[in-house]
């Protein structure tokens, strides 16, 4: 496995753990709001070797409790199995984030009970999907099989969605909402602009707006909650 980047600690990518965040290169996505847009396309050469990074892991027995496992899109990774399943038997829980696109190979790690915690992006309403998604078109299906694969099993997990003003409304929240009803957890979180984004002239929806789009997600989803809004 390539490793294209390493936070060495966190205390936000995991929920309740002390973790370090593991970025694997590489993305069958264009999202125009994407904050690691340089692991994308043309991710270049790995900052270390599988090996190197679970010499790191050693080294930090009783200081971390977790790893998260992000990208680009980690199920891009056909040996992400076999890599997830190593962070386990040296006794970390993982966190994997995914865009849901390969139902195949997050089936392969719940089945196997290879991550303790799964956070997986809904992009927009399936009409909206393709263009927040930075794609011509797309095939919703295997994202709707890994929606399903999640609220059928028995492994934690949350959805998410990036807000941006330009790409989503009320009515996509509702539809959203219809899609995942009764999901265990489903979170707002506002765009923030950075550097990294690839394209300009994008925004956060205001305070009022994110609250508004929650009320209409709770009618489906009462766990909703708003992420990264004052």
């Amino acid at each position: 496995m390539e490793i294209h980047g390493l936070q060495k600690m966190t205390l936000l990518d995991f929920p309740g753990r002390v973790a370090c965040t593991v970025f694997l290169g590489g993305c069958d996505f264009r999202c125009p709001f994407c904050h690691n847009f340089e692991l994308v396309e043309n991710p270049g050469p790995g900052i270390m070797t599988e090996e190197e990074f679970f010499s790191f892991l050693k080294k930090r027995r009783g200081l971390l409790d977790g790893v998260a496992v992000t990208g680009g899109e980690p199920c891009l990774r056909r040996d992400l199995p076999d890599f997830l399943s190593r962070i386990r038997d040296a006794g970390f829980p993982v966190k994997l984030d995914t865009n849901g696109a390969h139902p195949d190979v997050l089936r392969r790690v719940l089945e196997a009970g290879l991550a303790q915690y799964v956070a997986m992006d809904i992009k927009n309403s399936p009409e909206k999907y393709a263009r927040t998604a930075g794609l011509p078109e797309m095939d919703l299906a295997p994202i709707r099989e890994s929606v399903s694969l999640l609220m059928a099993g028995n492994t934690d997990y949350e959805f998410r969605t990036t807000v941006v003003a330009e790409l989503h409304d009320a009515g996509d929240f509702e539809q959203i909402g219809r899609w995942i009803a009764g999901a265990k957890r489903y979170f707002l979180q506002a765009f923030t602009d950075r550097d990294s984004v690839p394209f300009e002239g994008l925004h956060a929806p205001s305070a009022d707006q994110m609250r508004e789009y929650l009320a209409v997600a709770r009618r489906f989803v009462p766990a909703a909650a708003l992420r990264g809004v004052d």
